[in-house]
């Protein structure tokens, strides 16, 4: 290794070390000061909270009831954690991190792959895909998106070493990747892995392409055995209805859901600027991408554009459109950044990221100081010194930024600024409502003494692991069936969600919270009586 060489490899480290390094500080965030939301994050760790309470690992239950909406690998993982720990929150909160940095080096071992006399690549990689705004937000949350990207860029190595001549070996990491994509969140990995594979006669020509199609159906029969090989014994062990849902009505139940929520085609073209933020917003960015596409596009960038491009056309014929769904596609945008910036002398533009921070800055400091109302609804006031930094953050980062010739570091560093600070503005005004352990404690205290709980309308199981609930709530949708149960149970207490916890005053209420855009209380039979009475007080 040359002089050179060897520069360009610790610069490589040292964007890698700045990358995680603002991984660990959003975690930190995260982790200390918001709370475990719901519904998402409290109904996972709900399940595996159940799982381990039961001592049953092949079947996932939620509220006493076996869960078909998500396989279990995640909830597996957070229950190995238990084993070492002890139960705790920390642990399941960490996994998505910890995940995350290993799809940082599986992020930087595959730029090495697809351009190997290219060092420059893999360091601004890592950068680019640590600092995206819905990149950040996801590695430091308790949801399945970062693990389901994890096993997307498995297969995606798999898929380079199959093209590169060691067909058994590459074809058998696809199946694997498949296989636990699957056990993650569903058949979802194969919309995400097979479109750069079966599009490998275009970003890798000479291929055979039988061999090459009998190698991808041979990776996708390996994914089924692995998922089967839970699959089969978990249905049978959880029931008739259980087997019929993860084996069929999962999937077509979320097709007929996805083509029911009315989301627009071009729903995701104008959130791609936000969702990529702050490397979207760059107009050096576009120039490079733009010069790379039309005069330099090799074999690597082929490869990321098989892989983004027919993934975010089909999500986008979807109607059932959810931001979340395009984490999976994050390093395939990183690394084509990377590789479009790799031989840029000097990137300019930095005005426009620079005002939407000062925009964002401002727009934030007028929440607080009452100048404007929040979007999120009858919250507190957010403090000031957020947006205050994010104003300052935004002329430095321009004066700094300007200076230097491609100032990739700063601009990171700016996207992590901004989830953090973003983060610490509305975690304050929103805690409240977020945080379940209030009502989970008194529901606990309640079931602990003896009364059986009810609960009104559709249950997510976001109290069961903050109150280590062990029974579960009695699930009673219709007013009508709830008076004549409380009727039945004069001591029996209920949960319900007011709109407003001051439309309850003058009535005796157990314990009360906001809870989201609303609020949330434990009543007494008498009490929830007279408030299913008196209909103002729910609608």
């Amino acid at each position: 290794m040359n002089v050179r060489e060897s520069a360009s490899s610790q610069s490589e480290r040292g964007m890698l070390l700045l990358a995680l390094s603002m991984l660990v500080l959003l975690t930190l965030v995260a982790i200390f000061l918001r709370p475990m939301t719901p519904i998402d994050e409290t109904r996972y760790v709900g399940v595996a909270w159940e799982m381990w309470l039961r001592g049953d690992f092949l079947v996932p239950f939620k509220n006493g009831a076996p869960y078909s909406h998500k396989p279990p690998l995640m909830i597996w993982m957070f229950q190995a954690g238990w084993a070492v720990f002890g139960v705790n929150e920390w642990w399941p909160r960490l996994v998505s991190p910890l995940v995350s940095a290993a799809n940082l080096l599986l992020t930087l071992a595959l730029a090495r792959r697809l351009w190997p006399g290219r060092v420059k690549v893999g360091g601004p990689a890592v950068l680019v895909l640590a600092s995206c705004l819905l990149w950040t937000f996801f590695s430091t949350a308790a949801m399945f998106d970062i693990l389901l990207a994890l096993f997307t860029l498995i297969g995606m190595h798999g898929t380079l070493i199959a093209a590169e001549g060691n067909g058994k070996r590459g074809f058998a990491l696809l199946g694997l990747a498949i296989g636990l994509g699957v056990l993650t969140k569903g058949p979802v990995i194969l919309l995400h892995v097979l479109p750069a594979a079966l599009l490998a006669p275009w970003w890798n020509p000479g291929l055979r392409w039988s061999h090459w199609f009998g190698g991808i159906l041979v990776a996708i029969l390996l994914g089924a055995a692995i998922a089967l090989s839970w699959a089969i014994p978990a249905g049978l062990a959880g029931g008739e209805e259980y087997r019929q849902a993860i084996f069929f009505g999962q999937t077509v139940n979320r097709m007929v859901e996805s083509f029911a929520h009315r989301r627009p085609l071009w729903w995701y073209l104008p959130l791609l600027p936000l969702l990529f933020f702050p490397w979207l917003l760059w107009p050096g960015l576009w120039r490079a991408l733009s010069h790379y596409v039309r005069r330099e596009l090799d074999r690597g960038g082929r490869f990321c554009l098989a892989w983004m491009l027919p993934v975010l056309v089909a999500f986008s014929f979807i109607s059932g459109k959810q931001p979340h769904y395009l984490i999976p596609l994050f390093p395939a945008f990183a690394l084509l950044a990377a590789r479009a910036m790799a031989k840029e002398q000097q990137m300019k533009g930095l005005w426009l990221p620079s005002l939407g921070v000062l925009a964002l800055g401002i727009v934030l400091l007028a929440m607080a100081r009452g100048w404007i109302g929040s979007p999120l609804g009858g919250v507190e006031l957010p403090e000031a010194w957020p947006g205050l930094l994010l104003m300052l953050a935004a002329v430095g980062f321009y004066l700094l930024g300007r200076r230097l010739a491609k100032p990739l570091a700063q601009l990171a560093a700016l996207g992590a600024a901004v989830s953090a600070l973003l983060q610490l503005a509305l975690i304050g005004p929103v805690y409240p409502a977020y945080d379940v352990h209030p009502m989970a404690m008194a529901i606990k205290q309640a079931q602990d003494s003896g009364h059986l709980v009810a609960h009104h309308g559709e249950y997510h199981d976001q109290y069961h692991f903050a109150g280590r609930l062990q029974a579960p709530l009695i699930l009673i949708d219709d007013n009508e069936a709830l008076k004549t149960w409380l009727s039945e149970h004069p001591e029996g207490n209920v949960v319900l969600y007011p709109k407003d916890i001051k439309r309850l005053e003058g009535i005796r209420v157990i314990a009360s919270q906001r809870y989201l855009g609303g609020a949330v209380a434990l009543l007494d039979a008498q009490s929830a009586l007279t408030v299913l009475a008196t209909p103002k007080v729910l609608d």
